[in-house]
Formats: C-alpha cells, sequence, structure tokens
C-alpha cells in the first residue's frame, strides 16, 4: 500500500469519526409542493422536518353554517394576519364536531394564494415548537401553526412547551407565525371539583383563585382571541342535513323525506353537530343515488 494509499484510508476514518458526532442534517422542506405540511417530530436519529400534505380538505367558509359568530371573529383574525397586520393566536373551544377544525381549514383555501400556509403539529411534538419557528421565521409566506383536539394532563412537557411558544420566551414572537388551537377543555386542563375549593375571599370581598386554577388559566389566557362553538339546535342540525345532501345532488323532495332519518341518525349518536350532519348526509345521498 503506497503512502498515498495509507492517508486516504486514515482520512476516510477521520471523517467518520466526524460525522459521527456531527448532528444529522434536516430534511429540505419542499416549500413549493403544498400550503400545508405535518411536523415530523425529532427523534434521536434526525431532526424534526416539514411534510407536505398533497390532499387538502376542500372545505370552504360558505360551507360551514350556524357559526356565523365564530366564523366572522376568525376570517377576521386571518385577513389581518395575511395582512401582515397585528393579530392574535387564537383557541377555539366548545362542543365538539360544531366545526373549529373545519373552520381552520377553511380559512387556509380562502387564503393559501395570498400567502397564507398551515402547518400541523400534533401534542406530542409540541417541544418541536421553537425548531418549527426558526425553521419558518425568513420565509415570506404566513404560517399558522394548528395542533386540533388540544389537552392536556399535568405533568406533560408539551404543556409548558406551548405557554413559552405564546409568549412566555426570552426572543421575540415572529410576526409571521399564529397558533390556531381547538380544544374541548376551554382551559386546556382537566378541572376537577376540587379546584373550587382554592378560591379564597379577600378583605375587599373579591374572590380570586388559588395557584392550582391560576395555573390550569394561564395557557390559555396567553391565546389573545378565545372563539366558543355551541351544540346545535335540532332546527340547525336539520338545516346543515339540507345543505349537504343537496351538496351530494339530492332534490328537495329527498331532502324532505330524510328529515325523521336524519334526526335518528342524530339520537343513536346523542349528537346534534355539523359532524354529524354530514357523516348523516354521506350516507343516505349514496345509498339513494345508487
Amino acid at each position: 500500500m503506497t503512502q498515498l494509499d495509507q492517508f486516504l484510508v486514515r482520512a476516510e476514518a477521520l471523517l467518520s469519526r466526524i460525522e459521527s458526532i456531527l448532528p444529522p442534517t434536516r430534511k429540505a422542506t419542499a416549500w413549493d409542493a403544498a400550503v400545508a405540511f405535518r411536523w415530523r417530530g425529532s427523534t434521536p436519529s434526525r431532526p424534526g422536518f416539514l411534510q407536505p400534505v398533497k390532499h387538502l380538505s376542500v372545505i370552504a367558509l360558505d360551507d360551514l353554517h350556524n357559526v356565523t359568530t365564530q366564523k366572522e371573529l376568525i376570517d377576521q383574525n386571518t385577513r389581518q394576519f395575511v395582512a401582515g397586520k397585528p393579530a392574535n393566536n387564537v383557541l377555539l373551544t366548545g362542543a365538539r364536531g360544531t366545526g373549529k377544525s373545519s373552520l381552520i381549514k377553511a380559512c387556509l383555501n380562502q387564503y393559501a394564494n395570498q400567502g397564507l400556509r398551515l402547518i400541523e403539529v400534533d401534542k406530542d411534538d409540541l417541544h418541536d415548537l421553537s425548531d418549527i419557528v426558526d425553521l419558518v421565521a425568513e420565509r415570506p409566506e404566513r404560517f399558522i401553526v394548528f395542533c386540533d383536539d388540544l389537552s392536556f394532563e399535568e405533568g406533560e412537557s408539551g404543556y409548558k412547551a406551548l405557554k413559552v411558544a405564546l409568549d412566555g420566551s426570552i426572543s421575540a414572537q415572529s410576526d409571521n407565525v399564529l397558533i390556531y388551537a381547538t380544544s374541548n377543555r376551554r382551559h386546556l386542563m382537566p378541572e376537577r371539583h376540587s379546584d373550587n375549593s382554592s378560591y379564597q375571599h379577600t378583605e375587599e370581598g373579591d374572590l380570586h383563585p388559588g395557584e392550582t386554577v391560576e395555573e390550569k388559566i394561564s395557557l390559555s389566557e396567553r391565546f389573545g382571541l378565545w372563539v366558543t362553538f355551541y351544540p346545535f339546535r335540532q332546527d340547525d342540525y336539520l338545516a346543515i342535513v339540507a345543505y349537504w345532501l343537496r351538496h351530494f345532488g339530492c332534490t328537495d323532495e329527498q331532502v324532505e323525506e330524510a328529515r325523521g332519518d336524519a334526526l335518528r341518525w342524530a339520537l343513536q349518536r346523542s349528537s346534534r353537530s355539523g359532524r354529524v350532519a354530514w357523516q348523516f348526509s354521506k350516507d343516505y345521498a349514496g345509498k339513494r343515488n345508487q
């Protein structure tokens, strides 16, 4: 073996040792491949990365009914954000199946051509929020970080990471990132009857929550905009059923005939929500249009 061969062998061995201690390279983001992305959390063998969502929900704002006030609030906030004006992080809470997640997806569809992008982050990956913000901070697009069906048990690591991301970090918040979260819990944490015992009366007669309650409230109050969704009345539910049945090609006569079946469908599921109306309409229209 010549001296050159020996040198190359030693150099290759040295490079292998250096590569073993260097952090792995983050997978490049295909920014032009989609308008929505899923964050794939970091592991010991690789850093987290953004995966394009190629098949996006086509829900539109006009498809969402009986949530007019909620739709106006979120649409206005999103328009401000897309226009580069001040806007708030949003917490959407309330009854299940009433359109919380669908409203966020509809806003993306409405404003994607104006530069709005969405990043869906699982609760278990919230500890990567600072990495996500750093990754998109220099991009020209406007990003909504979307956390769906969010709730925490006491002691979960993602709880503190989200608090820091909202406004608790030493670094300034990026002006091209907002967090939109949905939850069935108003304060994102389990509420127990025993929490009431921590409330105390002051000498002035004011009622103040104890430390346990304060801690549970402290996360939700970091969202600048709270939007609450309420259960639908029977007429609201039937109106949504009628809208989707017509969307699927049913006639007015078929829509009228479906009322009884739609109510029984809702009774079986103990819910008159928009989601239940959508599910019934697909089942009913599919059977009638065979």
